[in-house]
């Protein structure tokens, strides 16, 4: 009798655990269908509203065109897409690799003390609103730049903004990479330094 009252009690916290997992589970996948379902609307109210302008401007006139003047009815907005896509580009290169080897530090190199200072610095950067970041680039940047770089002030201010997803992504690829990589390589002679951005940081 003795023994088989701790097996109910075991078997009792398996069932709660299993019905608490089973439940954040549930909670877990309608809060991503919400956010799913979210996107699916912003997309749909930005089709039924903006095809029937579209369609009657042209849409090739609409993607090509190359002069915006709205009190015209001149609607091109190919130097906005290709802004968009300098924009990015430079702020990939500038940000990615300032990203990656932050991460490298931090996950390689960084004392526990000195990750314990840095993490929070990069958290710090992924909750500053986008508002703070462009008031920053416009008034801080664009002057530094004389006031002509307006698309390299903006590409090193969205290469800022990108910093923590990078760094964060980076550093998890590089924690996720089995200690027998790095070990491995160690074993055959090579440095600390050549192991980790030979062996460790490809394999992340």
């Amino acid at each position: 009798m003795k023994n088989k009252q701790p097996r109910k009690r075991e078997s009792a916290a398996g069932r709660n655990n299993h019905v608490r997992e089973g439940a954040a589970r549930i909670l877990f996948l309608a809060a991503a269908c919400v956010s799913i379902l979210a996107v699916l609307l912003i997309t749909l109210f930005l089709l039924v509203n903006g095809l029937p302008a579209i369609a009657e401007i042209g849409v090739f006139k609409f993607l090509l065109g190359t002069v915006w003047r709205p009190g015209n009815d001149i609607y091109g907005i190919l130097p906005m897409i290709l802004g968009s896509l300098y924009v990015t580009a430079g702020a990939l290169v500038l940000g990615v690799p300032i990203g990656v080897l932050t991460a490298i530090f931090l996950s390689r190199f960084a004392s526990r003390r000195m990750v314990r200072l840095l993490k929070p610095a990069v958290q710090l950067l992924a909750g500053i609103p986008s508002v703070v970041y462009g008031f920053f680039g416009l008034v801080v940047i664009l002057p530094l730049l004389g006031g002509r770089g307006s698309m390299l002030a903006a590409s090193i201010v969205l290469a800022i903004m990108i910093l923590p997803t990078v760094i964060t992504v980076s550093e998890s690829s590089l924690n996720a990479v089995e200690s027998t990589y790095y070990e491995g390589s160690l074993a055959l002679g090579a440095t600390h330094e050549r192991s980790v951005f030979s062996i460790v940081l490809p394999a992340a």
